[in-house]
């Protein structure tokens, strides 16, 4: 999955959409000891994560899957963080005001880099400005980085001024999920593609793809989130994120105490009941059409027959294994800011016979099982997330029934989510996507909703258009804070109304843990592992 959401000391984060989650019942303590005793930590221990998939680059401005974005929590450090109920803490920055479209921060003085040299002022002014370039392709530019920022750089003051194009009405929240790289790193990127160049509380030793990657601690580290230190008893010494595809070896793996922590999200959890979880709330089942020029979902009669051939309540079930709901706003990772969200009125109901009425009243006619428009078949790409577990596989297995009953030429795939997200970025042929992306402010996903696509140097992969979403968002951005929650949720009923993105399910997502204490669910704040006995 691919996960977008904020870095925060205390949150229970979202899975895949990697990002992953929110509404939830959010994050916990895992593997405290009972009764109140003080635990027994275990001193120059490793802790050992299990990750779903592999992490692809490791560069934390050019990648944007959950496993990248846990990964780079370990290396890297924001500006500011926050916590579980929403309140933003010092980062880098110790200082941070917003005044109208200027928001200026004040760093700490004695950040090092993980080399030994200083983290400047300067240096927050090269990330941002790498991001907020079109050219570079991030996927944090409108995400997380406003478009159209500019950038000025006190050294003498440790100042950082952005003076935006427009307002952004949770613009120091979204820039919580910045992590800073510095210097050398900025001069040579292709350092960063299998090695890291941080601040953060870790630095990396090994990196083996599709297998392991190693994290050695900075015994020096004392400017974690509010201020948090490396130098806590229980503080792991090494840290190894394990890539291990398979829930049922993980589950094994995690009750045999040979894997500190996972994220278990199949039936496989039925196995772990009693086991220390923290937990926190994601958007699981998203569904993207491909509207570029020539894709057959850039006609709004299939991706309407598409839908209307679905049972969206028995697919929420089924991706979620039983556990979940249907989605009801498209921002849902904690803290969320806007919560009472419900789109839900706006989508088609479920109806085989009117899937095959709207086809036909778009002049799509029947040739043979299928179906025929000015001499091109209804054949559909359809490609789904490995990480969403074997919920997400049952699921696709009943798209895949009812498209096919419908008289759809489907070509079925799963991915995992380093390669989907090449595919998405990277021009691939695809035309319905199974990619969950989480946040916490809504503000979050324009980029990807709005403006260009990946071959201009923008995010919207799917090409998406909606002149009533574009309208009301850009009345949202004018707003102060929650004031926008209602326009924001409008926009999405004109987005959802038009299929241009298909939510249809949350859940709320563990991730177990043996051995081990620590907030955050998703993102585990690696400041806060503490091993014991």
């Amino acid at each position: 999955m691919m996960i977008i959401r904020a870095r925060s000391r205390n949150r229970g984060l979202a899975l895949t959409g990697l990002a992953l989650t929110g509404a939830l019942a959010l994050t916990g303590c895992s593997g405290q000891g009972g009764g109140g005793a003080e635990p027994d930590y275990v001193e120059d221990g490793t802790f050992v994560l299990a990750i779903a998939t592999d992490i692809g680059s490791l560069d934390p401005h050019l990648s944007a899957t959950s496993s990248s974005l846990a990964a780079s929590r370990f290396a890297y450090d924001s500006l500011v963080n926050m916590t579980e109920d929403g309140e933003i803490v010092s980062g880098l920055a110790e200082d941070w005001k917003v005044d109208g479209t200027t928001v200026t921060f004040t760093l700490r003085d004695d950040v090092t880099c993980a080399d030994g040299s200083p983290f400047t002022a300067a240096t927050v002014k090269g990330n941002l400005d790498f991001i907020a370039d079109p050219e570079n392709a991030s996927p944090l530019l409108g995400a997380f980085v406003p478009a159209g920022v500019t950038v000025e750089a006190d050294e003498a003051a440790r100042t950082v001024t952005l003076t935006l194009a427009t307002a952004a009405p949770f613009v120091v929240q979204s820039l919580s999920n910045v992590g800073m790289v510095c210097d050398a790193g900025l001069a040579d990127r292709s350092t960063l593609v299998a090695g890291t160049d941080g601040t953060g509380p870790f630095t990396l030793t090994e990196a083996v793809s599709n297998d392991h990657y190693a994290y050695a601690v900075r015994d020096d580290y004392a400017w974690g989130p509010d201020g948090a230190t490396t130098d806590q008893p229980g503080t792991p010494a090494v840290v190894d994120l394990k890539v291990i595809p398979n829930e049922t070896t993980v589950a094994n793996l995690l009750l045999a105490g040979d894997v500190n922590a996972a994220r278990i999200v199949g039936p496989d959890r039925d196995r772990l009941e009693g086991k220390d979880v923290t937990s926190s709330q994601a958007v699981v089942g998203e569904t993207w059409f491909n509207q570029a020029e020539g894709r057959v979902t850039a006609d709004p009669a299939v991706r309407m027959a598409l839908t209307q051939a679905l049972d969206l309540d028995e697919l929420a079930n089924v991706i979620t294994s039983g556990r979940g709901e249907r989605a009801t706003q498209l921002a849902v990772a904690a803290p969320a800011a806007c919560t009472a969200g419900d789109f839900t009125s706006a989508l088609p109901a479920s109806s085989a016979e009117d899937a095959q009425k709207t086809l036909e009243d778009a002049g799509w006619a029947r040739a043979g099982e299928g179906w025929q428009k000015d001499g091109e078949p209804l054949s559909v790409a359809f490609i789904h997330d490995s990480a969403l577990g074997p919920g997400g596989a049952a699921a696709a297995e009943l798209v895949t029934a009812a498209w096919q009953e419908l008289g759809v030429d489907l070509d079925v795939r799963t991915m995992p989510t380093d390669e989907l997200s090449g595919v998405l970025f990277g021009g691939g042929a695809w035309d319905v996507v199974w990619e969950p992306l989480n946040v916490n402010t809504p503000d979050q996903l324009l980029g990807f909703l709005t403006g260009a696509g990946p071959a201009e140097g923008g995010t919207n992969f799917a090409s998406i258009a909606n002149d009533e979403y574009a309208a009301l968002t850009a009345e949202a951005m004018t707003m102060t804070g929650t004031d926008s929650c209602d326009t924001w949720f409008e926009a999405e009923k004109a987005l959802v109304s038009n299929l241009d993105l298909l939510p249809f399910a949350v859940n709320v997502l563990p991730m177990y843990a043996n051995g081990v204490e620590f907030t955050g669910a998703d993102t585990i704040d690696p400041t806060s592992i503490r091993l014991v006995g």
